[in-house]
């Protein structure tokens, strides 16, 4: 696959990654449209989430890319985009098939280097049935005073982190922390109580853009978890089902399955992935998350903790924001030259994969 690694299509913040997309779809002659968001920027800027499309507007098969689903961690999934429609990726697009370029699809928590939307809910938790009962977490009720502490003490976390995996293991623990809640609004991996701006949103951009698709190949783009600078498909489809099955004879073997215990994540409540399963369901689908690996996960956890603290129980525009907000974005998209090059090789040949995929079925 040729390619050329123009590291200049990444950005170092929210309206920059923006203004480049929006510029980079205009000069690619893709349909470009905005869907403004009600609130504002920390510097006042006007927010949306941004969609590009190329190839013909009826294509059956789709090539979907989503950037932004946990804000902050846009970054990754913007610089492939904005390479891509510059001309750098490559890839080819068959003529009937089309891509759906989704930028910023959480463009609130993007652009306040949050992970989480403006109701602090995490947008990958919140893809539930509201009409139903919510998954209970009573793991994360017993540690919610200890995930998001009144200090921003260290210990006070770990001791009961510790206290709970000696208790019940490391990976009960994970699923207490992180696999989604929907009792404390101002806690951690809050799911919701109902469907946010961006999921309205998502919803109306598939009704929008795929009425018409049959077959739709999806990338939901992410960092933190795993190897740095790695590139790892995880498939939550159910275990042994077409969709995974689908989704395996596209990417291959590297992709993982935390309902199998092969990923780097675990199982979560409210994905995206069933969302899109239930708003695609005319369509035959393969998604996985490209999840690209930064640093360590104690890294990560503190530095979570530290934003989650900041906006609970601290002031957003205080003398200590600037800084826990360099720190989780720093965590997110490591502002180095070499995980930039791994991004943009590992997304495009993934896109490139999903497009073979697409042509064969």
């Amino acid at each position: 696959m040729a390619a050329t690694f123009d590291l200049r299509a990444f950005s170092r913040d929210w309206a920059e990654a923006r203004a480049k997309f929006v510029d980079a779809a205009r000069r690619a002659g893709a349909v470009h449209r905005a869907w403004p968001h009600p609130l504002k920027g920390p510097a006042g800027e006007a927010l949306s989430t941004d969609t590009a499309w190329l190839g013909p507007r009826d294509a059956p098969r789709v090539l979907v890319v989503i950037a932004g689903t946990h804000g902050v961690e846009g970054f990754c999934g913007s610089g492939p985009m904005v390479g891509l429609l510059r001309g750098d990726a490559a890839l080819g697009l068959p003529p009937d098939t089309g891509v759906l370029l989704i930028h910023g699809v959480n463009p609130h928590g993007w652009a306040w280097l949050r992970r989480v939307t403006e109701e602090n809910v995490d947008l990958n938790r919140n893809w539930v049935d509201f009409d139903a009962p919510l998954p209970a977490n009573p793991g994360y009720a017993a540690l919610h005073a200890h995930l998001v502490p009144a200090s921003r003490d260290p210990g006070v976390r770990a001791a009961a982190c510790d206290a709970y995996a000696a208790e019940h293991g490391t990976h009960a623990l994970r699923v207490a922390s992180s696999s989604g809640q929907y009792t404390h609004p101002d806690g951690g991996f809050y799911g919701g109580a109902g469907p946010t701006w961006a999921r309205r949103t998502s919803e109306a951009i598939l009704a929008e853009s795929l009425p018409r698709a049959r077959t739709v190949a999806i990338v939901d783009m992410h960092t933190g978890l795993g190897p740095y600078g790695y590139g790892e498909p995880i498939c939550n489809h159910a275990p042994g089902g077409e969709r995974v099955r689908r989704a395996r004879a596209w990417w291959g073997d590297s992709v993982t399955e935390p309902l199998l215990g092969t990923s780097s994540s675990q199982e979560k409540w409210g994905l995206t992935e069933f969302g899109y399963e239930r708003c695609l369901a005319h369509a035959d689908i393969a998604f996985v998350a490209l999840e690209f690996g930064t640093y360590p996960e104690a890294r990560g956890t503190a530095v979570l903790r530290d934003e989650q603290w900041l906006h609970a129980r601290g002031d957003p525009l205080g003398a200590e924001a600037d800084a826990i907000r360099t720190a989780t974005r720093d965590h997110f998209y490591p502002p180095h030259d070499d995980w930039k090059e791994m991004v943009l090789f590992r997304a495009w040949q993934v896109w490139r994969q999903g497009l073979a995929g697409l042509a064969a079925s």
